[in-house]
């Protein structure tokens, strides 16, 4: 424990308490710092837990130091960088996800951009937070950037052993990624498999579009939910991102508790 972070150890508190958290993924290109900030300001109000930063080849540099800026201006959430690639980093973060693309078939995603980056990160004094990032059908952008081989979605086994290959490998979260945009997340029996094989935090990524979604993978097992493209898609109206947001918090809520 004594080199578990402030942030992750809050994450296991949370998940402790609550059964069951949404984090909202901002992606920089995908909308101006400022709209960004109100959107984290809402996040904030509706519950969700923290927010990930990142995603895209494009978060990168002053844009993604800037969004980052805006979003702890407009709220005390942590701040954890989802990174898409060795340059989506930055120091006014509070953590990040240091990734290892498990099923990619390109050793560059696997390794090779952790050992580019490793040196840098530390510089940056950010939090560490292990994590055995898994691509799953349809996997969409993500999957084929990293040269993945997706698991099925009719093999929960594949995900269950590739998650725990990666606690063995020293992992402290896996995620189960469909891709940004996928018209739903990893299926239930999925989640509640990888679940069983695993004791870190399971978080479930891409496709998670809506409050049933959110439920349902809370309640299957995953921990953390990451609700990304139903918050993006409606950034130029805030008022459907705040009622959006607060039905899928709620969901996961309830989920959590009957988990409990």
């Amino acid at each position: 424990m004594n080199h578990f972070g402030k942030v992750y150890k809050e994450i296991l508190k949370s998940i402790e308490e609550k059964g069951g958290m949404a984090f909202t993924v901002i992606d920089p290109p995908n909308q101006d710092p400022v709209v960004a900030g109100k959107i984290a300001k809402i996040a904030q109000e509706c519950g969700v837990s923290a927010i990930a930063v990142g995603g895209s080849v494009g978060a990168q540099g002053e844009l993604l130091d800037s969004t980052i800026l805006q979003i702890k201006d407009n709220s005390s959430l942590p701040v954890i960088l989802f990174p898409g690639n060795i340059a989506s980093v930055s120091k006014h973060a509070d953590a990040i996800y240091f990734m290892s693309m498990l099923n990619s078939t390109d050793p560059y995603y696997i390794t090779g951009a952790q050992i580019a980056s490793a040196a840098p990160i530390k510089r940056t004094g950010l939090e560490i937070i292990p994590t055995s990032y898994i691509i799953v059908e349809p996997g969409r952008a993500v999957g084929w950037v990293g040269r993945a081989h997706p698991i099925p979605r009719e093999l929960p086994y594949l995900a269950g052993i590739t998650a725990l290959a990666g606690q063995y490998l020293g992992s402290h979260m896996a995620i189960l990624e469909s891709g940004g945009g996928a018209p739903e997340p990893a299926p239930v029996e999925m989640i509640a498999y990888t679940k069983k094989m695993i004791d870190i935090p399971l978080v479930v990524a891409g496709g998670v579009r809506n409050e049933k979604y959110a439920y349902e993978s809370i309640k299957a097992g995953a921990d953390v939910v990451h609700v990304g493209t139903a918050v993006e898609e409606q950034s130029n109206d805030l008022s459907k991102v705040k009622f959006t947001l607060k039905r899928i918090v709620d969901s996961v809520s309830k989920a959590g508790k009957e988990k409990l």
